[in-house]
């Protein structure tokens, strides 16, 4: 009987041990399949259940590749907030900004072929991504200065501004503040709030439920997925935008106060307003590229911005929504690098 038991222990022990050299070695297999994409997500997702001040410190320095280009995480103090941004390449500084409901990840797929010439800078707007997430400050002009702040902290005078959906908004503002600091700028998509056509923007339904105060948040809490897909679908190439990238975006805006101060960009609507009138005194003298898609706002951006700058350029994308980094990388790149000096776009 004791023979038969410590056999039978000696047989639990093998499979156990079977068991765990199994599980450790699926591990590994998986760890060395993941592409460099992949692990950078895994990274960011590791510390999800961190406070937003952890998430920060873990982030800072870590290094990561999209198609064999390094960027790295970093974090600093801008205008009394932690901003985190993704910074790569080298050459003259390129300062993407994103929109509503995304952060700096909208950028990835333009990010390497910019690099290559450029440093780019891609920043999480106050409140979104892994950025801290204040109470005000929601406006044009003040997210407009925490870019500055940080672009001055980089060390650099002259920028190349690029701003999708409400980063126009911000680009728009920082351009006007600082003229003599933004080379060129370019607006995707949008029109400026209160101007021409941009007055219509008011308009819309989601405008319209956004700025109602602390509603939204109730009816979407538990929802953030269903919610934001609706807008990441709302294109002519819903499959631009894949279920791993919603979930990318939906990791950060369903955490802790994520919804809140996206719907905040909205509630800042009236005060944007306000402010790009009194910018529009004076016409932006820094060329414009402005790229509408067609199945979206059209030409709207580009007739809003003739009435606020002396140069502008530009056209409508065929077979293109709203969300152009994603749906139309390649064309954006090769469009960035001509209005920003070079012809083509240079292979490593």
């Amino acid at each position: 009987m004791n023979g038969e038991r410590v056999s039978f222990i000696h047989s639990s022990l093998s499979l156990i041990v079977l068991i765990v050299v199994a599980v450790v070695t699926s591990i590994i297999i998986m760890e060395f399949s993941l592409n460099d994409h992949q692990i950078t997500r895994a990274q960011q997702q590791s510390v999800t259940n961190l406070t937003s001040a952890e998430k920060q410190q873990v982030l800072h320095g870590i290094s990561f590749e999209i198609d064999n280009v390094t960027f790295s995480h970093h974090t600093t103090t801008v205008n009394g907030i932690q901003m985190h941004y993704v910074m790569g390449g080298q050459g003259d500084p390129v300062v993407l900004v994103h929109g509503w409901p995304q952060t700096w990840y909208e950028w990835r797929h333009v990010m390497p072929a910019l690099a290559i010439n450029y440093t780019v800078i891609a920043p999480d707007l106050r409140g979104l991504g892994e950025s801290s997430k204040p109470i005000s400050g929601y406006d044009g002009k003040t997210t407009a200065e925490d870019i500055h702040q940080l672009v001055t902290k980089l060390g650099f005078n002259d920028i190349f501004l690029v701003g999708h959906d409400f980063g126009v908004q911000v680009a728009y503002s920082y351009a006007a503040a600082h003229p003599n600091e933004t080379k060129r700028l370019v607006i995707l998509d949008v029109p400026v709030a209160g101007i021409g056509p941009g007055g219509n923007i008011t308009g819309l339904w989601w405008v319209q439920f956004h700025n109602v105060r602390d509603i939204p948040e109730m009816l979407v809490a538990g929802h953030e997925r269903e919610y934001l897909t609706w807008f990441y679908r709302y294109s002519c190439n819903p499959a631009a935008i894949t279920e791993e990238d919603i979930d990318e975006y939906v990791s950060h805006y369903s955490s802790p106060g994520g919804m809140r101060a996206g719907f905040e960009y909205y509630r800042a609507l009236s005060d944007d307003i306000k402010q790009n009138k009194e910018y529009s005194m004076v016409k932006l003298p820094m060329p414009v590229l402005v790229l509408g898609g067609e199945c979206s706002f059209g030409d709207a951006a580009l007739d809003s911005m003739r009435l606020l700058a002396t140069d502008v350029r530009g056209s409508v994308i065929p077979n293109t929504g709203h969300w152009i980094p994603e749906e139309r990388p390649e064309f954006l790149a090769d469009q960035l690098f001509k209005f920003f000096g070079n012809s083509t776009i240079i292979s490593k």
